[in-house]
């Protein structure tokens, strides 16, 4: 299935695989005391992790063998796909605390944002490689991609669904400056792109207000109690747990008090039962995982997988970062989840996937000389395409 797969990056593995199967410990102390009150038990939720989890390995291991350029060349319609799904969900997905972000399959409920923003970036990984040439030029080189980046966040941003639509804008942006378009262009329409969504958050007032509630801003009292609620529980998770934690299953937040203790909010948890040190080794485990994408990428045998390891981990070092910091007061409340820990199943099975691909493109680093990285299906005339030939 793959060209070669030379060996297991156990240095990304073993750290994924430990914070997936941690997690199921983690998510069912967090879940027990709501899933008995909504669901009568408290094995509910933390079953229904485990499967997912497990789904999430499947995928880890499945991509894992499958050679990352057969997915590449499916990128494009993986992304149409993609961005159907977005389209759908707007008009007959399925709605969730005010936002319509769910397709129900009815023994699944898939978020296809989850799909897009992977899809994204494998597309843009492909025209990256194949642009390189001309990636100066903004109308053949850095359109394109603007293009794309642009259609998803947009359709993200109407679920809506804000905190995602900026972190997906914000992996566009560093893939294309790691792609090395021109920054004068990606400096200029970055602005742009922020300028835009500012202007749709003082329209849509919840994220203005969120913000102004985080930083003391707000003058009303109501709306700093019900936005920054959240925050106070996290903190004060984080106080009890002090430096060694009060002891696994011993959270006392997370018993109705802490609203998201098994999603949003996980690391808090982890924080008021395992301490300062429980937290800051989930922290150092999120570091290794970075450090290793980094040699991958570094070591990667063509420009494809260079740009598609630096995009995966990106996503995974921005959601784990967000995360921590929005629970430990450092950022307003996002709605982000904690990477392969929070609660959730198309999250988990994505990223599961996302992992695989970054082990198939580490087992085939030395299969092409480091003085041949490929360039993927290169044209071969001197003429630049069209703005989407590809």
């Amino acid at each position: 299935m793959g060209k070669r797969i030379g060996h297991i990056d156990w240095y990304i593995l073993l750290p994924i695989v430990g914070l997936m199967f941690f997690s199921i410990a983690f998510v069912y102390s967090a879940s027990a005391p709501f899933a008995e009150l909504k669901f009568g038990s408290k094995e509910t939720l933390f079953l229904s992790h485990s499967i997912r989890i497990g789904l999430g390995l499947l995928a880890l291991l499945f991509f894992s063998r499958i050679d990352y350029h057969l997915i590449a060349k499916l990128s494009k319609f993986l992304l149409i796909v993609a961005i159907g799904l977005l389209v759908f969900v707007l008009f007959g997905g399925e709605e969730v605390k005010g936002a319509s972000r769910w397709v129900n399959l009815g023994f699944f409920r898939f978020q296809p944002s989850e799909l897009a923003k992977y899809a994204l970036i494998l597309h843009l990984s492909v025209l990256l490689t194949k642009k390189q040439d001309y990636i100066k030029d903004f109308k053949q080189g850095m359109m394109p991609l603007l293009i794309w980046s642009g259609i998803v966040t947009f359709l993200i941003l109407l679920q809506p669904n804000h905190s995602t639509a900026l972190i997906i804008l914000v992996i566009s942006i560093s893939m294309m400056f790691i792609g090395n378009v021109n920054l004068f262009h990606l400096g200029g329409l970055s602005l742009v792109g922020f300028a835009i969504l500012t202007s749709y958050a003082i329209v849509a007032k919840y994220p203005i207000q969120r913000v102004s509630a985080f930083l003391g801003l707000s003058k009303s009292t109501e709306v700093v109690e019900v936005f920054n609620y959240q925050l106070q529980q996290s903190l004060i998770a984080l106080g009890n747990g002090g430096v060694i934690g009060l002891g696994p299953g011993q959270s006392r937040q997370s018993a109705l008090f802490l609203p998201e203790s098994y999603g949003d909010f996980i690391f808090s948890v982890i924080g008021e039962e395992y301490g300062y040190i429980g937290a800051a080794i989930i922290i150092i485990v999120f570091l290794i995982i970075l450090w290793r994408g980094m040699i991958v990428a570094k070591n990667a045998p063509d420009l494809l997988g260079y740009f598609l390891s630096c995009g995966i981990i990106i996503t995974l070092s921005i959601y784990a970062l967000v995360n921590a910091c929005v629970n430990c007061g450092l950022l307003p409340t996002t709605g982000l989840p904690m990477p392969f820990i929070s609660y959730g199943g198309t999250a988990v099975i994505f990223h599961g996937a996302a992992v695989g691909v970054l082990l198939n493109i580490s087992a085939q680093a030395g299969v092409y000389p480091k003085d041949e990285k490929q360039v993927i299906e290169e044209p071969d005339s001197e003429e630049q395409p069209t703005l989407f030939e590809e």
